[in-house]
């Protein structure tokens, strides 16, 4: 046995007293929470659990999770708090947990309580949660589709990198108690399950387990975490995550220095990243989001790769007469008529040149086909993903209400899916409400719309100020409205608050680019009939063009607000932690300088936040390079630049500065790809328009097959005399096709019917294709789909629970299938 000191000393001998009733054995039923209040014990953990076990708490092994709460004398409510956690702590312990706390510090503020889940309570969760159990050993396989292409060339492949300590690949099935003979490894009950399922587990029944009155919703850690009873709640990471300083095998590094190592460093910025690592010690929704930036960011470099061919393509072409000089009229009521030599006009058409000429216009269809093949091979990824992390079967089980929900709710109803009365908001009054949280939306759109026109009247950089200042003031918005609307699970919580913050997000960050290439310049009018808006006359675009305005707008919002995100993403979270230590320092007090525990590093970390930050930053640099790509041919080349530091940024956030997130389940993205979707579609219009309306292409196509293939008299075709009755400027010019009344000329009307067709055959033609690359390419492989069926046919035969059947079988002379046959059949498969 080892030997204690301290709390645990303490702790092991309450629990030598209470022998007597402890050698009566634990309680064999674990707490029913729907069933009443669980008993009153007064110790932590049990002896027929082993003492053994809780040995291992005072390394810090064998813990699976972690409750902190501080006592403060101006606290108030104390009374409450401490009833509330005491009831909870004994319903954990009913439950099976084993437990024990520690106080950080002599004037006993900061409390930990450890907490660790035995085999038994382990078995009987695993199955209650469907957790997935190794039946037989596979071959990992190379998921890099890079690597073995470059394999089939006998090409030395720089970016593969050998993780040691990768996890095995198992041919694996639903968890079931009655077959646990058939499944591997088990007689090891401290590493059968691993570290994730563990604290699923524990996290399991921390959600669950009842504190106060459960017809108030009175239940889980993370409505106590809201109420101030605890003050974080987390499992802990396995050691530290920076390289010992003696000389240490690869294979001994914990899971959490091999992604520091291997993964989360600068150095490691073109090698493939570790999804098997990062699955198991993070699990699969965290590493479905870094397996989607890596795919995405890889898919960038061939675009990449045109888009700047395109630009460097955009050869400087003489389409102006040298020596011309032409009277502009003025720009402005307040302006005077200025001469186009002034400006140097030339310079201007051949800077706007670089990203108006028809290699723009074939990029844009690239890109169109390009988003669409990226979402078709993704869903593929994503499927192979899924089943190799054992997860493409996972659906959510049947949700529990909301924290915040449940203290709100109005009535209590039986839930009509399990029976058990929960939580209720009238389904009326929830619509009620999204309809009006709908008309907040479209009031607060107005104005960012409006926002777009004065920002370009200031400037590109003021108008990113705006934009960023708004996107705080948006989300914080959309988060009111949210909880607003009472939405009763999680996940449709997490829905409505996406969709809300990507339409802010979304009108936010495109209105001013949308305004620019859309609506600017377009209804100006002409002299003596000129359009206005507040008493205002209408912007007309730069001698360049509106294009080479709308390039200039999007270099200066795409690429400044990634600098700017990435330039938080490095501080913030090291300023959160300094501060977060800096507090922790002065309450501990004359223990700070001593060498801290496991739990009290931890708890010296970062809360994570969640991924829904990381995801919106991608989705709209996505919109970027999508819809505005016939203007700006180098967003995806930025975009590229971007996600490289990107990646390491999140790896490094994750690794080193946050808390351990618990581990959750996930099949794919959720609705994030549904929006991807959606830009995509939305790309191919606004690419049509672009091209159509904002481009000098048609214009210049159509005179060179009316009037000079070398586009000789271009820019003076282009430019209108003034009416006769303007006298301010008699004769002066201006960009349009009009004759000397101002009325539309026959060149107009042929050029309107030239872009009106252009859209549509330009639509129908890339949809047509975009339609046919989705359904040639399937959204599982073939050979995946095979795969799938072949083990759950395996599955079903080696764990049937028809023994009639079997022995049916035997009868009629089929042997019963073995270990060895199962291995056999999938060694058959793999080949």
């Amino acid at each position: 046995m080892c030997t204690a000191t301290g709390p645990f000393a303490i702790l092991l001998l309450v629990m030598l007293r209470k022998g007597s009733e402890l050698l009566k054995g634990d309680r064999e039923v674990l707490l029913d929470l729907n069933e009443g209040e669980a008993q009153t014990t007064d110790s932590y953990g049990s002896l027929q659990n082993g003492i053994l076990h809780l040995c291992f708490f005072m390394a810090g092994l064998g813990l699976d999770f972690v409750l902190v709460w501080e006592i403060r004398s101006s606290e108030r409510r104390k009374a409450q708090l401490a009833l509330w956690r005491e009831k909870f702590v004994q319903n954990l312990e009913s439950a099976g947990l084993l437990m024990e706390k520690e106080t950080a510090n002599e004037k006993k503020t900061i409390h930990f309580l450890k907490l660790s889940a035995p085999w038994d309570v382990l078995v009987y969760y695993a199955e209650e949660l469907c957790l997935r159990a190794p039946l037989q050993a596979q071959q990992n396989l190379d998921l890099n589709t890079s690597a073995q292409v470059l394999k089939k060339l006998c090409i030395p492949n720089i970016m593969t990198d050998s993780v040691p300590n990768r996890p095995m690949d198992y041919y694996t099935c639903a968890f079931r108690k009655s077959k646990m003979s058939r499944f591997l490894g088990y007689d090891d009950h401290e590493t059968y399950f691993t570290n994730t399922q563990r604290h699923r587990v524990v996290y399991e029944i921390l959600a669950k387990t009842v504190y106060g009155k459960r017809k108030r919703a009175e239940v889980g850690v993370d409505q106590l975490v809201n109420e101030g009873v605890y003050k974080a709640a987390f499992p802990l990471h396995e050691g530290p995550f920076r390289l010992p300083k003696y000389e240490i095998r690869p294979d001994e590094l914990n899971q959490r220095q091999i992604l520091y190592h291997y993964w989360a460093r600068w150095c490691k910025w073109y090698k493939y990243q570790p999804l098997d690592h990062i699955r198991e010690y993070f699990g699969e929704k965290i590493a479905l989001y870094f397996a989607w930036l890596g795919f995405y960011t890889a898919w960038l470099l061939p675009a990449a790769v045109v888009g700047t061919l395109v630009f460097v393509s955009g050869v400087i072409k003489d389409i102006c007469n040298s020596g011309a000089s032409y009277l502009m009229c003025p720009l402005c009521n307040t302006c005077k008529a200025w001469n186009i030599l002034n400006v140097d006009l030339h310079s201007a058409l051949q800077l706007g040149y670089l990203f108006d000429h028809p290699g723009t216009v074939l990029f844009s269809v690239f890109m169109s086909f390009w988003a669409v093949t990226f979402l078709e091979y993704w869903k593929r990824k994503m499927a192979t993903l899924a089943h190799h992390w054992d997860c493409m079967d996972f659906h959510e089980e049947e949700e529990r209400p909301r924290p915040e929900f449940a203290a709100m709710a109005p009535t209590m109803e039986p839930n009509p899916v399990t029976g058990v009365k929960e939580p209720y908001f009238p389904e009326k009054t929830r619509f009620t409400r999204m309809f009006t949280g709908s008309m907040v939306i479209i009031m607060m759109v107005r104005p960012c719309l409006q926002a777009g026109t004065i920002a370009n009247i200031s400037s590109s950089i003021v108008s990113l100020g705006l934009i960023l200042l708004m996107g705080q003031v948006y989300t914080a918005l959309a988060e009111q409205l949210t909880k607003w609307e009472m939405h009763r699970t999680q996940t449709q919580y997490d829905n409505a608050f996406i969709f809300k913050v990507f339409i802010f997000q979304f009108v936010n960050f495109y209105s001013s680019p949308f305004y620019v290439a859309f609506f600017k310049g377009r209804f100006v009018g002409y002299p003596t009939n000129y359009g206005t808006l507040f008493g205002m006359r209408n912007e007309d675009c730069g001698p360049g063009g509106c294009l080479i305005e709308l390039a200039e707008q999007l270099f200066i919002i795409m690429v400044g607000k990634q600098l700017i995100n990435n330039i938080q993403e490095f501080i913030i979270p090291k300023v959160k932690a300094w501060r977060q230590k800096r507090t922790l320092a002065k309450v501990l007090g004359d223990k700070a300088s001593h060498e801290p525990q496991r739990w009290e590093e931890d708890y010296q970390l970062v809360e994570c936040e969640g991924l829904f930050e990381e995801y919106l930053e991608m989705v709209l640099q996505f919109g970027f390079i999508t819809i505005f790509v016939a203007a700006f041919p180098l967003a995806p080349l930025f975009a590229l630049l971007n996600n490289w530091v990107e990646i390491r940024l999140d790896a490094h956030k994750f690794v080193c500065e946050y808390r351990r997130p618990v581990a959750e389940r996930a099949q794919n993205i959720g609705v994030w790809f549904n929006i991807l979707e959606a830009l995509s579609h939305l790309s191919v219009i606004a690419n049509a328009f672009l091209i159509a309306f904002t481009s000098d292409f048609l214009p210049r196509l159509l005179y060179q097959y009316k009037f000079d293939y070398d586009l000789k008299g271009y820019v003076n075709f282009t430019l209108a005399y003034a009416p006769l009755n303007y006298t301010e400027y008699p004769m002066c010019r201006y960009k349009a096709y009009r004759d000397n009344d101002g009325n539309y000329s026959l060149f107009y009307w042929e050029l309107l019917a030239i872009r009106l067709g252009f859209i549509i055959a330009f639509e129908h033609v890339v949809f047509f294709v975009l339609r046919a690359i989705d359904w040639i390419v399937p959204d599982v492989p073939e050979s995946l789909e095979l795969k799938i069926k072949r083990e759950r046919y395996l599955a079903k035969q080696a764990l049937a629970e028809n023994q009639e059947a079997l022995l049916v079988s035997r009868g009629r002379g089929a042997a019963p299938i073995s270990a060895s046959q199962i291995s056999a059949a999938i060694q058959i498969q793999q080949r």
